[in-house]
């Protein structure tokens, strides 16, 4: 038999949960009828799939009301496990209906309220009568909404519940940054900055989960970059690097043509959960391409305390400056950059 429309903007169920309807069935029977609606099945898709794969005799009714959508939210939503976001998509399905829905009525039955009328004269034409309907935000709705205009691809994934509109959304982010990622400006330049946007590769990112934040960028990726054709002869390189990734920093250094001669070591005060310590510092490795030593005199303090900010892998302007003070007749590069900055060239999709 064919699925009513209606019926269909609801997921089937998963194949766990498949599973465990049928072992109910065997069980203790079909208990609730599939219910007919325009020759079609509007409710009991499972149980007459279930039926139908043991060879039993299916219990049928037809559907008598004059509602059939509201009728099929208000039995999914109260049997079935849906997560916000499963429910924000299907809303966007029902929107349409429901204004069809409300036009089909006038005239009809006004004694007794339904949902779709009480929706539709609530909240009106909007994302919040059909999240409200779904237990969700308008703007969860629009963002579903979104997703199926943008990224349609994902629009079934997320019916299943195997991804979230969030992850989706991080997804698109990205992929819009990978696009957008300008190209590396000519010249050559004596002092280069780099914050280097480490992927990790934990099962969880105890470091604020890099990737929700920006582009990540794999230890070969980085390698690859053609910071040597950027750099003179005669250069500095100043790198930012966790202790995770302290060795892997090595190959990148070398692979950008640079030679490691000390560090900086940033106290952040405020502390970050990680594997084996709490985390409340960052380095600052200072590299050297030829022979380029500093242009003044000044000798920082090796370690400098400035509270972090909450604002995700931000450093403090601090050591912008100190890097100015000990360079400051040189040509700089910041890459991988996030503004511009007076006196330098700035590399990066977040500028």
């Amino acid at each position: 038999m064919e699925y009513h429309e209606i019926a269909n903007i609801f997921p089937m169920m998963t194949d766990a949960e498949f599973e465990q309807l049928k072992d109910d069935i065997v069980l203790n029977g079909q208990l609730d009828p599939v219910v007919l609606y325009e020759g079609k099945i509007l409710d009991g898709r499972n149980r007459w799939k279930v039926c139908t794969e043991l060879g039993l005799v299916i219990n049928y009714e037809q559907y008598q009301g004059d509602n059939p959508l509201s009728f099929v939210i208000s039995k999914n939503l109260h049997r079935r496990h849906l997560d916000a976001s499963q429910r924000a998509m299907i809303a966007t399905d029902i929107k349409p209906m429901l204004e069809v829905e409300a036009r089909k009525r006038q005239g009809t039955r006004t004694d007794l309220p339904d949902i779709s009328a009480i929706v539709h004269e609530s909240y009106g034409r909007s994302d919040s009568k059909a999240g409200n309907l779904f237990g969700v935000s308008g703007r969860y709705v629009a963002s579903a909404e979104k997703i199926k205009r943008e990224a349609p691809e994902y629009v079934e994934q997320i019916k299943s519940g195997d991804m979230t509109i969030r992850e989706v959304e991080r997804i698109i982010r990205r992929q819009d940054r990978i696009e957008s990622t300008p190209v590396i400006p000519d010249g050559k330049f004596n002092v280069i900055y780099a914050d280097p946007p480490w992927k990790y590769d934990f099962g969880f990112d105890i470091h604020g989960a890099a990737d929700r934040h920006y582009h990540t960028m794999t230890i070969q990726e980085l390698c690859d970059l053609p910071i040597p054709e950027l750099t003179e002869d005669n250069a500095v390189l100043f790198m930012w690097v966790t202790s995770p990734k302290l060795f892997d920093a090595h190959k990148i250094i070398t692979s950008w043509g640079f030679d490691y001669k000390t560090s900086f070591i940033w106290d952040k005060v405020k502390h970050v959960m990680g594997h084996y310590n709490s985390v409340r510092h960052e380095i600052l490795l200072v590299c050297v391409k030829g022979s380029f030593p500093k242009q003044s005199d000044t000798l920082h303090d090796s370690v400098i305390e400035i509270e972090r900010s909450d604002e995700h892998s931000e450093k403090p302007e601090y050591f912008r400056q100190l890097i100015e003070t000990m360079y400051p007749l040189s040509k700089k590069i910041e890459l991988f950059a996030r503004k511009k900055v007076d006196g330098w060239i700035t590399w990066g999709n977040e500028v």
